[in-house]
């Protein structure tokens, strides 16, 4: 059993790094965010995000992208 904390993507603070570990959602929440790059096994820092709602900026790898509080909350991340 890890020791490290898992929550959804959009309760990670800014600056925080993580690995995802589950994309909760049919098939295509999950495709389209494994377009967008953000696959099960990847690091992401979380960039920014609005107070309660709005979008969340997050970095993969030299890339930022934004997805949506909704999108965000479906992502599971183990904290580094």
């Amino acid at each position: 059993m890890s020791d490290h904390k898992q929550i959804p993507l959009n309760r990670m603070e800014s600056g925080q790094r993580g690995k995802v570990i589950e994309i909760q959602g049919g098939q295509g929440i999950v495709r389209r965010l494994e377009a967008l790059g953000v696959r099960t096994g990847r690091n992401i820092t979380k960039v920014s995000s609005m107070f309660m709602r709005g979008p969340v900026t997050l970095q993969i790898g030299n890339m930022q992208i934004a997805i949506g509080f909704g999108m965000a909350r479906r992502i599971i991340v183990e904290l580094d």
